[in-house]
């Protein structure tokens, strides 16, 4: 039984730990594209986040490849509920996907 509480512990971390990752980034995006030197943003952003969750990651494992294991898939959910939650608000402001070269629009 403590087992099985210490891998739902591991995915709940994980899942914090993605949403840190996934919210990271898209802040970054934000304020990367508004920047004059957006490069600076999106570097220092990935080393953090990458740092962060490398870090996180190893305190959740615990030298068990299991919880390693356990936090990795709720990592990947939470990647997946980001990508849902960017889907559904898209407001438009990038500019719409170029058509076919033949495409007479």
């Amino acid at each position: 039984m403590a087992e099985i509480i210490s891998l739902l512990l591991a995915v709940v971390g994980g899942s914090v730990l993605g949403g840190l990752f996934f919210g990271g980034l898209w802040w970054t995006v934000r304020k990367g594209l508004a920047s004059p030197h957006p490069s600076l943003w999106f570097v220092s952003s990935y080393l953090v986040r990458t740092a962060v969750v490398t870090l996180g990651f190893y305190a959740l494992a615990g030298g068990r490849w299991s919880r390693l294991a356990a936090a990795l898939v709720g990592f990947i959910l939470a990647r997946l509920v980001a990508t849902g939650f960017s889907r559904s608000r898209r407001t438009g402001t990038l500019p719409q996907e170029a058509g076919h070269a033949t495409d007479p629009r």
